[in-house]
């Protein structure tokens, strides 16, 4: 029976199970077996990491073809004004080209754990929220898009992916949705749910060549 697990990934995790250059990977929070990410999540992000051990699954809600949309709840530097969250509607030109409409609103400041290390507070300089939402899945691509409007993002919390949600989640927490929980909130993972990963083609052998018989020579008649 396949599996979807829902982890919340506290802020410096990596979204890989093994450590690496000093940061914890996700074997210190997940003791499952067979279990693979389902679209990653930036070191220095926080929030809703999906895994499963189906491989369709997985191709499903991670491939951006699929065009899953993902929350999340950013915290900027500076006021937006209309025109800065019209811009990100609207999409901004990045350097890998310009992104798709987003849907985005400003946000009263959300009830939240606190972040270890927490945000630099600077007096001078006010901050605000905003929940945006995409379908892409291009490297820090909110990240980019706040700084594209002059709001740099202090911080990132990744709140749901498709109809799935953190739900009181903590960090470092998880839990896991039996498969009628899944098929009933994700009707597109339902139609996917029986099929089975594609096995790699075994290589088909090369025939093998026989030697060339040596010819011998005609006789001459005569």
């Amino acid at each position: 029976m396949p599996r979807l697990i829902l982890f919340n990934k506290p802020y410096g995790v990596l979204s890989h199970f093994t450590d690496e250059a000093g940061h914890p990977g996700l074997a210190h929070y997940l003791k499952i077996p067979d279990v693979q990410v389902a679209g990653r999540l930036d070191r220095d992000s926080e929030g809703l990491l999906l895994l499963t051990d189906h491989g369709p699954w997985q191709h499903r809600i991670a491939h951006p073809d699929f065009k899953q949309y993902k929350r999340y709840w950013a915290q900027v530097e500076g006021v937006p004004f209309g025109v800065d969250l019209q811009a990100l509607r609207d999409g901004v030109e990045l350097n890998d080209g310009r992104t798709a409409p987003a849907l985005v609103e400003r946000l009263d400041e959300p009830e939240l754990w606190p972040r270890d290390p927490p945000i630099r507070y600077r007096a001078q300089i006010p901050t605000a929220w905003i929940e945006l939402s995409i379908r892409e899945g291009r490297n820090r691509q909110v990240r980019r898009m706040t700084a594209a409007v002059g709001l740099p993002t202090l911080r990132l919390i990744r709140i749901s992916i498709g109809p799935v949600a953190l739900d009181g989640l903590a960090p470092g927490e998880y839990r896991e949705l039996e498969e009628a929980q899944v098929c009933a909130l994700w009707p597109e993972l339902a139609q996917v749910r029986h099929l089975k990963p594609r096995a790699a083609k075994p290589a088909k052998p090369r025939p093998k060549t026989k030697p060339k018989r040596e010819q011998r020579p005609r006789r001459s008649r005569g």
